[in-house]
């Protein structure tokens, strides 16, 4: 495939709406051969979970896509965020400044958040000399902006590779500190409305015929879709927003600055000026406080593919009950893998580099484990 600029490729991949068409091969379209796959995720998450530093573990895994995305000064870009990671997809021209925000980011990681992050650059090239693909499709779930979904096997491939130790990028010089403007989590976590929010994440089995696992997760996401008893876990208003709020730490640490006690005294009154414009519903310039949480609630990424179904949902005990028994048909038939995490809330990580452009994007994950878990109940069963 010939060199393409990310502009040019990114824009060219029409974007389509309604979930229940996320398995449609024709929507992907192939990454060029000259691009880098960007990957990182925390080492030892279950750990850090188990700890309950679930809102540390989502912080990094946003920063990721955070800073990158800042590096880029705003290009559009394919991106994914995983809970304890993220990955993305860059052309040439952008692979130095993608590999230093990885290497700044893991930095940052370490001193402020207290985690361990691998971060890699996997050569397309050398995910298709294994067999693998990486194809991208654009979702759009509102009007405002589209998500990247990864097809092809070579997102997981690359992660794997990663975690071997190949392609690996070492961190920045202690003190390094990537462009996070824009990234916080002031939102108060969000409880379930309808029993439990459940984190759901489904894989193929080795081997599986691809019609069967197209089958099987064009099943799981028609009852999620068709069912009353499931939904988003966003409310209809938007999150609640309190002050001081709930992540101001991160969000002190996610600043630059000179010295700590100026970085908290900078956030400290730029989150009680926003929580006085949110509260009284004060306009200002081009920013509508009303229009800003209805964004938020479309905007939000509850649900996704990367190689794998990932959702968050809003549901019964019912429905989660009946969702694990289709799991567990299609995993007993070899056609897929998957885990699942039952908590009481969902939480939001936020990146708004302004807030009076309709593209601001919001990450859920379950506020008690989230992804993370999810991903160990399914190595578990593995074993």
């Amino acid at each position: 495939m010939p060199m393409t600029s990310a502009a040019d490729y990114y824009a060219s991949i029409p974007v389509f709406r309604g979930f229940a068409r996320l398995m449609e091969p024709q929507l992907y379209k192939p990454v060029p051969d000259d691009w880098m796959i960007g990957t990182a995720d925390i080492v030892e998450s279950t750990k850090a979970i188990a700890d309950k530093r679930y809102k540390a573990v989502n912080m990094a895994g946003a920063a990721v896509i955070a800073a990158v995305t800042n590096a880029l000064e705003g290009r559009e870009f394919p991106f994914v965020f995983g809970g304890d990671g993220a990955s993305f997809a860059v052309g040439p021209d952008d692979v130095a400044a993608a590999r230093e925000a990885l290497a700044t980011t893991a930095t940052w990681v370490r001193e402020d958040l207290g985690l361990s992050m691998r971060v890699a650059l996997v050569p397309v090239s050398a995910i298709r000399a294994e067999g693998l693909d990486v194809r991208v499709a654009r979702y759009g779930p509102s009007a405002n902006l589209s998500y990247a979904m990864f097809a092809g096997g070579g997102l997981g491939w690359a992660e794997a590779a990663m975690k071997r130790g190949k392609f690996a990028i070492p961190p920045a010089p202690p003190g390094a500190q990537p462009d996070l403007s824009g990234l916080s989590c002031r939102f108060e976590e969000m409880p379930s409305s309808r029993g439990l929010i459940l984190s759901v994440l489904v894989l193929p089995a080795a081997g599986a015929e691809p019609n069967a696992f197209r089958k099987a997760i064009e099943d799981i996401i028609a009852l999620t879709e068709r069912s009353p008893d499931a939904g988003r876990p966003v409310p209809a208003g938007g999150p609640a927003l309190n002050w001081p709020p709930q992540g101001l730490g991160y969000e002190v640490r996610a600043t630059r600055g000179s010295s700590l006690l100026s970085r908290w005294i900078r956030v400290l009154g730029r989150t009680l000026f926003v929580y006085t414009v949110m509260r009284f519903g004060i306009r200002m310039g081009g920013f509508v406080p009303e229009l800003y949480r209805q964004q938020v609630v479309e905007n939000s990424d509850f649900r996704k593919y990367d190689d794998a179904l990932r959702m968050i949902l809003d549901c019964t005990e019912e429905l989660a009950r009946e969702l694990e028994r289709r799991l567990g048909a299609a995993a007993s038939r070899g056609i897929l893998r998957y885990g699942l995490h039952r908590q009481g809330a969902a939480m939001m990580t936020c990146f708004t580099p302004s807030a009076i452009r309709p593209d601001h994007v919001h990450f859920v994950d379950g506020a008690q484990g989230g992804y993370a878990s999810a991903a160990t109940a399914l190595k578990a069963a593995a074993t």
